[in-house]
């Protein structure tokens, strides 16, 4: 009797994304946010809001904007804890996670105001409007209430083909177009899974030792849905 082959178990290695501007996949969902971040420093308005769900793509649109602009670049939970006039010295900032509830009021308005008075650029990354963030300052809502927002919608399927495509290729993996179709077909609808679905097929290809098949895919998306 033959012995199956063993399952071999990957390393846990860390996987870099690719977040240059050039590897920022492009399509309707997205093209207004990446237009503004194009244009800087030709903004409508000093203070810009990145506005859309979990792995839309804007903490790649922050890096993009960093690399250009020289911002410094913070964790929305994190401002109670830098000096606002550190933060704008470079003439941008860019905050993350705006809506997250350990947001300090106080410090954004703060870091609001050093930015008028340097005459900084602000970048601001949140999953919904302002006004259903829960912000009790009056003061600070009216400020994120003129600043300039950019939606970042959920993918469409040809984006969604162009961002598994890449997020395979920044792993140097290859898969047959039949393979391709079956996961976009079953897969859910964003880039965050997308994202996670690459890790998955990623680990599962070097477990078996051989390139992502349609049985592969199968087992993968099995927990999410049908196989």
């Amino acid at each position: 009797m033959s012995r199956m082959k063993p399952r071999q178990l990957p390393l846990a290695m860390p996987h870099q994304a690719a977040m240059s501007r050039e590897d920022f996949v492009v399509g309707e969902g997205n093209r207004e946010a990446a237009a503004f971040i194009d244009a800087w420093p030709d903004w409508p308005a000093s203070v810009v809001l990145l506005i859309g769900p979990n792995g839309s793509g804007k903490t790649h649109l922050v890096n993009i904007w960093a690399t250009k602009s020289r911002a410094s670049v913070v964790a929305a939970a994190d401002l109670a804890s830098v000096d606002p006039t550190l933060l704008v010295g470079t003439g941008a900032v860019a905050i993350e996670d705006a809506d997250d509830p350990a947001l300090d009021e106080n410090a954004l308005f703060h870091l609001l105001n050093a930015a008028r008075g340097r005459g900084a650029s602000v970048l601001i990354t949140a999953h919904a409007v302002p006004s259903v963030w829960g912000v009790t300052l009056p003061d600070l809502l009216s400020r994120l209430r003129a600043a300039q927002p950019a939606f970042l919608g959920p993918p469409d399927d040809a984006l969604l083909e162009k961002v598994i495509v890449k997020l395979l290729a920044d792993r140097q993996l290859a898969i047959d177009a039949g393979v391709l179709d079956y996961i976009l077909l079953r897969m859910e609808r964003s880039c965050a899974a997308a994202c996670a679905l690459v890790e998955a097929l990623d680990r599962e290809s070097l477990a078996r030792g051989r390139r992502i098949t349609r049985a592969i895919a199968a087992e993968v998306l099995a927990p999410e849905g049908e196989a």
